[in-house]
């Protein structure tokens, strides 16, 4: 892998969407063992994956996974942690709220 190139690869997906009360959720797994670093896009390839409320859908896709540059790379590594710790923002106040 170059400094300034990407690269793309296919592989098979699994997608699984939960659409119930207790959870609203949605996870996408690369199913060949390719690992998705920093940096690096996947595209899941067809129709949305729509599940109706109360129901949990998998369905079986193919993604492209776009890796990153070494320039992107290094780039994410190094503002990976400002843009965490952005997350982490809190604050306390004196006052008291009823």
């Amino acid at each position: 892998m170059g400094l300034l190139t990407r690269v793309t690869e296919t592989a098979p997906c699994t997608v699984e969407v939960c659409h119930k009360f207790e959870e609203l959720s949605a996870h996408v797994r690369i199913d060949n063992g390719a690992v998705v670093h920093p940096g690096d896009s996947v595209q899941v390839h067809g129709r949305p994956v729509l599940a109706p409320f109360g129901e949990a859908v998998k369905e079986r896709r193919t993604a492209t996974i776009t890796r990153a540059s070494g320039l992107e790379r290094l780039w994410t590594r190094l503002t990976g942690d400002l843009e965490f710790m952005e997350l982490c923002e809190f604050s306390f106040s004196e006052e008291a709220t009823l």
